[in-house]
């Protein structure tokens, strides 16, 4: 496993391998849990890459699973101490959706649709100032900052000059409409919009008005892609109090193929680009 990996996806594909353990062994999660005297619910956390696994962990699990071969329980328990260190985003402190922020960090491409917002990583910093601030009105100005701090840091993943991310964005226009701050801080953002989808990794495409209803009127959710084909794609949608992440493959193809009718009914990348430049200009007056 390459050194670089991060540690959330360090515990996916340790979940992923424990999972896979206890399956071969023909045991469900509740039984492991009854041998262990814990909880079935750490179990499935322990599987799903959401909760810190530790060394100790792995030891007892590969006991009930009876692995035998001490070269496999070695490389699961280093898996287990790579999966304790902290990423970048550690340093800001407690942020909520970390596990997240930790899974696109090591994405290979993502596919946004969001029907109220320009999407995070397409923010200019005053728009994610103006936004959060609006969005969290209970939220102390250090938490508000430190939050935007973490929102541009996160924008490094498109700017990365080896690997950049692939992302593919589809907007409603009330994304465009919705005036976040102030207008001249919206002409400032769609300005920038413009420019990022000129890139040559990264696309924006508008659903307008005139759509009518359309398949993501549900609401906001993101497809996360990995380069190695042991790391299944995620479909991430975001709560208020807990996010949800969808992995089993029928949901990921259910998302997928509702994302593609959202792309087939948007405005093509040139027009989307020519509309969203026509509504700065509107800012502008």
């Amino acid at each position: 496993m390459a050194s670089n990996v991060n540690p959330t996806v360090r515990r996916r594909r340790l979940g992923q391998e424990l999972r896979r353990l206890r399956e071969l062994k023909g045991m469900t999660a509740e039984e492991v849990a009854e041998r262990l005297l814990v909880s079935q619910s750490k179990i499935s956390r322990l599987e799903n890459g959401r909760r810190s696994i530790s060394q100790r962990d792995v030891r007892d699990l590969c006991g009930v699973y009876e692995v035998e071969d001490h070269r496999v329980v070695d490389s699961l328990m280093q898996m287990a101490k790579d999966s304790r260190q902290q990423g970048w985003w550690h340093s800001f402190g407690d942020i909520p959706y970390s596990v997240y922020i930790g899974l696109e960090t090591d994405a290979a491409s993502l596919r946004v649709y969001d029907p109220q917002v320009v999407p995070g990583l397409l923010q200019t910093r005053a728009y994610a100032e103006a936004l959060i601030t609006g969005a969290l009105p209970e939220t102390t100005p250090t938490d508000i900052e430190k939050r935007v701090q973490v929102r541009m840091r996160r924008q490094d993943r498109i700017a990365a000059p080896d690997v950049p991310l692939r992302l593919w964005t589809v907007l409603d226009e009330s994304a465009l409409r919705r005036v976040v701050g102030s207008r001249h801080l919206m002409r400032d953002q769609l300005e920038h919009l413009v420019e990022q989808s000129q890139l040559p990794h990264v696309t924006v495409q508008v659903i307008p008005f005139e759509m009518g209803a359309h398949p993501g009127l549900n609401g906001q959710y993101a497809i996360l892609e990995f380069p190695d084909a042991a790391d299944s794609s995620v479909v991430y949608i975001e709560g208020v109090t807990s996010d949800l992440y969808l992995e089993k493959a029928n949901d990921v193809q259910q998302y997928s193929v509702m994302y593609e009718h959202l792309r087939a009914q948007a405005l093509n990348v040139e027009q989307s680009r020519q509309l969203i430049a026509d509504i700065a200009k509107d800012y502008a007056r």
